[in-house]
């Protein structure tokens, strides 16, 4: 559960945010959303599928950090051992909302930042400052405030990318048996990914589109970013290994 609120420079004053990663603080997912403006950065660590939203049956795309609930093996103790951390990840405790204002007589919406105070996260003796002298924000919340924003648009841009995929037929559903050095097994089902033949298959007209739009590049920067399931394996297998 959360308890999210508007931040606000009055009542949150003394607020800190720790930053650094751990269990404890939610950070052993092993999935999370991702969008199209930081999949330049994410295909160089994480593979890249869709998931498809049980409540919608909308597809978004997600970042894979493991094979199973609770796993995470990119984090080591208090350390993420990869270059780039995703967006999602990393704007915790904040979320982004919408408050109206009235200017000029007229009724506009805003977005706004919110926290989640149930956070383990939050802390009044440790971590980042969220506010300086006077209730200005600190460097860090200006921080937060630009990855919000980016989301937010992100977020905004994967509707598009999804529509056109399957304008032309280009979500497919997979299925990923997984067998470690220890004879275990993790079936990945659930995922969809990109429909290699069909996109092959696209004529020039299409092709032009999808280029146009800039999904042609992402829906390749997904294709690649699966060789890093290898990766994931690799790491699954350090880490049974370490366990004994």
């Amino acid at each position: 559960m959360t308890n999210t609120v508007l931040l606000n420079n009055i009542e949150h004053k003394d607020l800190k945010v720790i930053t650094s990663f751990a269990e404890q603080y939610g950070d052993n997912v092993w999935y999370t959303p991702t969008f199209l403006l930081e999949f330049r950065s994410i295909q160089a660590h994480y593979p890249i599928f869709f998931q498809k939203d049980p409540n919608t049956g909308g597809f978004y795309p997600v970042v894979m950090m493991g094979f199973q609930d609770n796993e995470n093996l990119f984090l080591d103790g208090d350390k993420w051992n990869a270059g780039y951390i995703p967006l999602m990840i990393k704007r915790q405790p904040f979320f982004i909302g919408k408050q109206d204002q009235i200017e000029d007589g007229k009724t506009t919406e805003r977005r706004v930042i919110h926290i989640d105070l149930d956070s383990p996260r939050i802390s009044k003796s440790e971590g980042q400052d969220l506010f300086v002298e006077f209730g200005a924000s600190s460097p860090f919340l200006v921080e937060m405030a630009d990855v919000l924003e980016t989301i937010h648009h992100g977020m905004e841009a994967n509707q598009g990318f999804v529509e056109s995929l399957l304008k032309f037929d280009l979500i497919e559903s997979f299925t990923l048996d997984i067998e470690l050095n220890d004879g275990s097994h993790h079936n990945m089902i659930g995922f969809y990914t990109i429909q290699e033949d069909n996109l092959k298959g696209l004529g020039k007209d299409a092709l032009a589109e999808l280029h146009q739009d800039g999904y042609l590049e992402a829906a390749y920067m997904m294709m690649a970013s699966q060789s890093n399931i290898r990766n994931l394996i690799d790491m699954k297998n350090k880490r049974n290994e370490q366990l004994g």
